[in-house]
């Protein structure tokens, strides 16, 4: 090898690192998980991601943790204004002209239970958060979009409950289907 050779090859190889992240990345790599958004109100807070799995799928998810031991969150299946008037259903919602396309039914992370006290219709999820899960496919094009989900929720312990937060908008920004490489 010439010496012009070996001094170019000095020059560029520091220079490598730079070239490798000028070159596009994919917004979101198989197996992980985007945060989109988070909102905290009456003890629980709601936390939402795009995950895309390892067979290419893709999954908005919205997890309610409480914030306070002893709370607990109703099912998602019981009445939008609950049993009697008591409760109100944990959900999570795509707007009707939203540009995700859900392609499944909502999924739970934990089956809810019987409650301790009062109807038996008005179920409950154990303590602790819960992730609602809906399959998804994504827009066409290469932009981000600014987007809006909605969720419902009330969270109660045996000492009383907060009150329900219904249909609360929660901005997210979602990456379009040519992001992702």
């Amino acid at each position: 090898m010439t010496r012009k050779f070996h001094l170019l090859l000095i020059l560029a190889l520091p220079l490598l690192p730079v070239l490798a992240a000028c070159q596009p990345k994919s917004a979101l790599a198989l197996g992980a998980t985007l945060p989109l958004g988070s909102i905290t109100e009456n003890y629980v807070e709601v936390s939402i991601t795009l995950h895309r799995s390892e067979n290419d799928t893709y999954t908005l998810t919205a997890t309610f943790t409480p914030l306070e031991a002893g709370l607990h969150l109703y099912s998602k299946d019981i009445p939008p204004t609950g049993v009697d008037g008591l409760g109100r259903p944990t959900l999570f919602n795509l707007p009707a002209d939203s540009p995700l396309v859900q392609v499944g039914e909502t999924m739970e992370s934990q089956p809810s239970q019987d409650p301790f006290e009062g109807p038996s219709e008005l179920r409950v999820y154990p303590e602790g958060p819960i992730t609602l899960s809906i399959p998804v496919l994504l827009p066409e094009g290469e932009d981000w979009l600014d987007q809006q989900v909605s969720v419902t929720y009330m969270a109660c312990s045996e000492l009383g409950c907060r009150a329900p937060v219904e249909n609360k908008a929660i901005a997210i920004r979602i990456p379009a289907k040519g992001l992702i490489q």
